[in-house]
């Protein structure tokens, strides 16, 4: 008989054992640890970082450590913040709208050679971004780019794999037999984006919003290249900056990487619910 009632359960609504629950509690804790130790050594004086065995207990010395992290000279902390905020922010508004107009294209509209772009684009995705820096540093120095923001932001306007994955969901969430009704209705192609693709694919956006956000505020090797020696940084220059020098104060280093981790970690708490909700719809579509 109990068996017969989780039957009729759905998965979701099915309890899990004292088994599931510990192992989610330990892969969590796993998870977490790197993020507990960056604040314990945030806290932490010079002398508390090098004793052994090392203390797993939080310091009193963050806010000192956070003094010296945004007021050391050179390293620009409180601006790197702004710049990577600003770039972030930028590169995920922009990656929203192009993609998904993108995609909306490649799955709703019909054109020549609509299936051999979708190949390239596709294609794209097996080239490393290593490979192309040289060509890409070239370019902005030719735009006299280099040195300044635009130079972070403009690579990372559109992304092929947002594109796909844009292209994915609007074939399956969107029917063909709405697009049609909406242009029987006299609705040209920018409004039937607008009215009736953009309000469905809600979850799959709030998706690649959180991944962009979350790539472009990481990104160290081209911002690196490009501000190398500016008083624009990001925050990823930051740190290097920080962790540069002959002698290595971890507390600060990580200091400001906790610093530059909070965003990150509240942006996921405010959309990690949407986030799971968006993969699981597209793994239902698909």
């Amino acid at each position: 008989m109990t068996s017969h009632r989780y039957a009729l359960r759905a998965p979701q609504d099915t309890p899990g054992s004292w088994k599931t629950y510990l192992g989610l509690a330990a892969i969590m804790a796993f998870s977490a640890f790197p993020v507990y130790w960056m604040f314990v050594i945030a806290t932490s004086t010079d002398e508390a970082v090098t004793q052994m065995p090392p203390s797993v207990i939080p310091g009193n010395q963050l806010l000192v450590n956070l003094n010296e992290v945004f007021t050391l000279q050179d390293v620009y902390f409180t601006a790197s913040l702004i710049n990577s905020f600003i770039t972030a922010l930028t590169i995920t508004v922009a990656t929203l709208f192009f993609c998904s107009l993108a995609g909306f294209a490649f799955a709703k509209l019909r054109f020549r050679g609509r299936n051999a772009l979708m190949v390239v684009v596709i294609l794209t995705l097996t080239v490393p971004n290593q490979l192309g820096v040289v060509a890409l540093y070239i370019v902005m120095g030719k735009l006299q780019w280099n040195g300044t923001l635009l130079a972070v932001i403009a690579p990372g306007l559109v992304s092929a794999f947002g594109v796909f994955y844009m292209r994915q969901f609007i074939a399956h969430a969107v029917p063909d037999e709405l697009v049609e009704s909406a242009r029987i209705d006299g609705a040209l192609t920018m409004r039937v984006y607008w009215n009736i693709v953009l309000p469905a694919i809600r979850p799959a956006l709030a998706v690649l919003g959180l991944l962009t956000f979350v790539m472009a505020w990481n990104d160290f090797q081209w911002p690196l290249i490009t501000l190398n020696g500016t008083e624009f940084p990001t925050s990823m220059v930051a740190l290097s900056d920080l962790a540069s020098g002959n002698y290595v104060i971890y507390r600060r280093v990580l200091a400001g990487a906790f610093v530059a981790t909070v965003p990150l970690i509240v942006l996921l708490l405010i959309g990690g619910r949407q986030l799971v909700r968006g993969i699981m719809e597209g793994a239902v579509k698909s």
